[in-house]
Order: C-alpha cells, then structure tokens, then sequence
C-alpha cells in the first residue's frame, strides 16, 4: 500500500475522538493506548496562553516575506544587504539579528524571505522601531527598497519549543519552508503531534526550525527543513514514512490544517545560513 493510501486509510479508520484530539480535562484522563502513545507531553486546560505553553524563550521571530519586481532582484538584493549590516551594526542595544535570508526558487517566484531573532522579546521590537524609524541612512534604504517591490508582509513569531534553534549550517544547502493555515483553536493539538512525530525525522538532521505566528496571520505555523539538494529531500521524505508511527502523526495533523504551501529557498549571500 502506498504511503498515502495508508495515511487515507489510518485517517478514516480513526474514531473521531482519535483524530480531533480535546484538551479537556476528561478527555486528558485516558493513560493507556492509543492517546497516551500520540502525546510527548500533555498540556492541561490553563490560564496561561497557548504561546507560553508551547514556546519556552521569550524570544521574537520577525518574518520579512518581500515580493520583488522580476527586474529588480539585483537591485533588492544588494539594498538588503546594506540594511542588515546596518541592523546588525546595531546588534548590542537591540539583540536583534538575522537568521536566515533566503529566495525563492520553486513557489512563489520573485520573492525573499528574511527572518530575524529579538533577543528580549517585543520591547526590543518596539526600540528597533524607534531607532531606525530616526535614521535617515536606514529610511533612505527602505524608500529605494519600496521602488523595487510589488507587495511585502511581516509577522511576528515564537519557536516551537521542540524544534531545533535555526543554528547556522554550512553551504551548500536548499531549504524548504512548509507554512500551514490552522483551523482556530488547534494549535496545542498541532504541537502535541509535532513533539512526537519530529522524532522520526531527527536521524537525517533535516529539521532547521519551527514556528508559530503570534502577529499577522494567525494561527500560521512554519516549519523550515535543510537538504543538500531535491534529490536529498526526496530520498529524506521517503525514507520517513518507512518509520513506524510517522503516518500516525501525519494522519492526526492532516484534519487541523485549513491550508498549506511548501517553497524551495536558497539562502542569500549574505545569509548566515547556508
């Protein structure tokens, strides 16, 4: 039986108990079979936010995602590359800096994504802000930067607590970003699954980082993967659902999802991961 018609057949077969899991209390009671092998850990109802629970550093992820005029892409480049050695100049008042910059070679063509670490949380934020909202070097970057793009968006994010901390790896490698629309309300859900189902996949080190909007589209989740080249990826991801308990995860996970996209990126020049 192929891998998806064994995700299809799991899937149906679930009761529906088994595949909208409920973080009420009484159903958190069930300590043996199927229920107490899916969860790593269990998250009980809580006054605290679904961010605290899942996220365990008060660090800020900001996601640039720019879409650049086919023309352009030169230009864009070198522009961004002024602006975060200006950033970065800027590094010990803000704690702020760049992750990974990367283009788009197979999705959304035309496009660059950045993502940025704020050590100290949205008070560090709202001080970049300030500082380069008053800097006329950095303003006069972002208008040259306005004439090179057709549209851009920015969210805001925490990091899955399981997930490794997107360290910088060496050249040369693609990356690809799996970004997924949630159903509302199923976030917790999302992460029980995913702290269990990422162990299958720890083995060939693919996994970079993942993260969960906290401004922007909500309930967006990113999980960013590294492969040498496609042919790695596609080899990876097959030699996965040979795993016993991989398609558990992805049959548990698939009802939560509204919508998702998957990109191929290749880092910038100037990206600190390769």
């Amino acid at each position: 039986m192929s891998s998806l018609k064994r995700v299809l057949a799991l899937s149906t077969s679930l009761p529906k108990s088994a595949r909208l899991i409920s973080t009420s209390a009484q159903r958190l009671n069930a300590d043996d079979g199927w229920f107490s092998k899916l969860l790593v850990r269990r998250i009980e109802p809580t006054k605290e936010s679904h961010s605290r629970m899942l996220s365990d550093k008060e660090i800020i992820y900001a996601l640039h995602t720019h879409n650049i005029r086919p023309d352009s892409m030169d230009k864009y480049l070198k522009n961004y590359k002024t602006s975060v050695d200006l950033i970065h100049s800027h590094k010990a008042d803000l704690g702020c800096e760049l992750v990974g910059s990367w283009t788009v070679s197979v999705g959304d063509m035309d496009q660059a994504l950045h993502l940025f670490r704020y050590v100290g949380g949205f008070e560090k934020i709202d001080k970049a802000k300030t500082l380069f909202k008053e800097d006329p070097n950095y303003c006069a970057l972002e208008k040259e930067r306005g004439t090179l793009l057709r549209s851009r968006h920015l969210q805001y994010l925490l990091a899955f607590s399981f997930w490794p901390n997107g360290e910088a790896r060496g050249p040369s490698n693609i990356y690809e970003i799996r970004s997924y629309s949630l159903k509302p309300g199923t976030m917790i859900e999302w992460g029980n699954n995913w702290a269990r189902g990422l162990t299958y996949r720890r083995s060939q080190n693919e996994a970079f980082a993942g993260y969960f909007s906290q401004v922007g589209r909500l309930y967006n989740v990113h999980h960013i993967w590294c492969y040498k080249n496609l042919q790695a990826r596609r080899e990876t991801r097959e030699s996965t659902w040979r795993n016993p308990g991989w398609d558990e995860c992805v049959a548990y996970t698939v009802p939560l999802i509204r919508e998702m996209h998957c990109r191929i990126l290749e880092p910038t020049q100037f990206s600190p991961t390769q």
